[in-house]
């Protein structure tokens, strides 16, 4: 990012052979096709928390953002595998959408709230309250790495990661204030302290902190108020996740951030100059993204737009001649 300018952040999501990049004007999202060419897809798109006085207060802006986040994580991933050829409806009904959102809510709460808290329960007759709280939380993040680093041996799954590692070296590069080519986002590193695989984890610290005042209650007690204390710990997760921001020197703010940033090392993987163009061709097509005026996008890009004219466009029909009968 310019030194000059007054900083505007941006932030992303890796996707199926894609990324997304978001900005306080827009999105744009970039996927490498089956035919090799990379695909975007722009448009204007206001945060919630832009919305009302109401959503960007302390706390409640964490759960909103988290709420906001699922929804366009869903859709842009959708749109993404339609892209690369891995599905053939383009866009899910709200109903289906709704139903993929309702499963992964109820499974993050059968793995992080209901498993540990039955698991821990037979602890604290040997360790108390406290310590039984502690189990749960450690039994909380062994699930998370254990999961993470179960799915990362999948070859699909390593191909989003890379992405991943894309989408941070390109915003890295950008806040460096360096020219976005392939050989500049290369150089970067690929762990950046607004991911959202940071937030996951200080959630899971913050709730054996915040869990620990939870009284001495039974096991369906217990699950039910954790379940409702969650949006909690978003919000108060939120406001630590969002301290690099203000105080990036800070050293007690940096101890805090770092189990996030350690764990980003398993979410993200070097990526490939192909996988870099994408990130650069998403970054590049956000709406009022500053960088664009002075920067060079990839070759052998298409819009969605374009991609779909296209598609319609009459092919020329063949000829037959008679010349050599």
């Amino acid at each position: 990012m310019p030194k000059t300018q007054s900083p505007e952040y941006f932030g992303g999501q890796a996707l199926i052979e894609g990324v997304m990049m978001q900005g306080s004007q827009g999105y744009a999202m970039a996927a490498r096709a089956a035919g090799g060419r990379i695909v975007y897809k722009c448009g204007k798109r206001r945060s919630f928390k832009s919305r009302s006085k109401l959503f960007s207060l302390p706390l409640i802006r964490g759960v909103i953002s988290f709420a906001e986040s699922i929804y366009v994580g869903f859709s842009s991933l959708t749109w993404s595998a339609f892209q690369s050829g891995e599905e053939e409806e383009e866009q899910l009904s709200w109903k289906e959408m709704a139903f993929a959102i309702v499963t992964a809510l109820l499974l993050t709460i059968v793995f992080f709230v209901i498993l540990p808290v039955f698991a821990a329960s037979f602890t604290l007759e040997y360790l108390g309250p406290f310590g039984r709280s502690l189990v749960e939380g450690l039994i909380r993040v062994a699930l998370f790495l254990g999961y993470i680093i179960a799915i990362r041996r999948l070859p699909d799954i390593a191909r989003v990661f890379e992405y991943h590692g894309a989408e941070h070296k390109t915003i890295n590069a950008w806040e460096a204030g360096l020219p976005l080519t392939v050989e500049n986002v290369k150089k970067q590193s690929r762990i950046n302290c607004r991911c959202g695989t940071s937030f996951i984890m200080m959630s899971l610290i913050l709730m054996v902190i915040v869990f620990t005042f939870i009284g001495n209650t039974g096991v369906l007690g217990r699950i039910i108020t954790k379940i409702i204390a969650m949006p909690l710990v978003m919000g108060i997760a939120y406001e630590v996740f969002r301290l690099p921001l203000k105080y990036p020197n800070n050293k007690l703010v940096q101890i805090l951030i770092a189990p996030g940033l350690w764990i980003q090392r398993l979410t993200t993987k070097e990526p490939d100059a192909k996988e870099i163009e994408v990130a650069l061709t998403a970054l590049l097509k956000v709406p009022a993204f500053p960088g664009a005026a002075y920067n060079q996008l990839p070759a052998d890009i298409i819009s969605e737009a374009e991609l779909e004219a296209e598609k319609q466009a009459p092919q020329p029909k063949a000829t037959i001649t008679t010349e050599g009968i």
